[in-house]
């Protein structure tokens, strides 16, 4: 199963997750491009390729994919276009078409006000996360390990975490209309897993996209947010043993 990050995130997001399943399933979990450290930021058809490359790389003809928020429209574009090497979706909390974005998103992709405003979030975020006491504190709340919030903040505070941000954001504008169009050609069957109390993808977004892919199911898991992989993780597991079992059997 390979597992695609959400922005800003990591590999390390989906560790719950891989830790739920790791019984009955293989997981694969993916640094994705911009997000290493060391490559530069793609679009949502580069993040589909480095994916290929990935499945390639573990000789992997086939797999289910699962994506977070922007990793649901790398997912997504993956399936849409290489539905061969797809064998089933689970999209948590997806942005994956035009009715998950909101004027915020919008903003971000403004020249000189998105940057300056996502430079001050990451930044913000980043600074709360790398001081111990806040950070622990927040630890205790979520119930996230201190060292996962302890990478992702010193992560956050990186002039490379800005530039993916930044790249994606404009990408995913930009891109989304291509895949919406494309959305009727996912033969892959499909999950998609959201949080009552999203508060990052509005609830118009999921719901349309159930519309959009044919013969997609529509989880909504009560008293969750936006945070699936890192806070419901085992909720999540559910719904990929699901697919995995489908995915099987087919």
């Amino acid at each position: 199963m390979l597992l695609l990050h959400g922005q800003p995130g990591g590999a390390r997001d989906w560790g719950r997750v891989s830790a739920a399943v790791s019984g009955w399933t293989q997981t694969i979990a993916i640094d994705r491009p911009g997000w290493d450290g060391r490559s530069d930021p793609r679009d949502l058809p580069g993040n589909a390729r480095a994916a290929l490359a990935t499945l390639d790389e573990h000789e992997i003809e086939r797999a289910v994919v699962a994506g977070h928020s922007l990793g649901g429209a790398i997912a997504v574009w993956l399936a849409a276009h290489h539905p061969d090497r797809v064998s089933a979706l689970v999209l948590a909390a997806p942005a994956a078409n035009l009715a998950s974005l909101e004027a915020m998103d919008r903003w971000l992709t403004l020249p000189v006000v998105g940057p300056l405003t996502s430079a001050a979030s990451l930044t913000g975020l980043g600074v709360a996360l790398s001081a111990g006491p806040v950070r622990r504190g927040i630890a205790r709340e979520s119930k996230l390990e201190d060292a996962y919030l302890k990478a992702s903040g010193r992560a956050l505070l990186t002039s490379w975490a800005r530039r993916a941000f930044n790249a994606e954001q404009r990408a995913l504008l930009r891109d989304l209309p291509a895949l919406e169009r494309r959305l009727g050609d996912v033969m892959a069957p499909t999950w998609i897993v959201v949080g009552a109390e999203d508060r990052i993808v509005p609830p118009a977004g999921p719901r349309t996209l159930a519309e959009q892919i044919g013969g997609a199911r529509l989880v909504v898991l009560e008293r969750a947010g936006h945070l699936l992989p890192q806070l419901h993780a085992r909720r999540l597991a559910e719904t990929i043993r699901l697919a995995v079992d489908e995915a099987a059997a087919g």
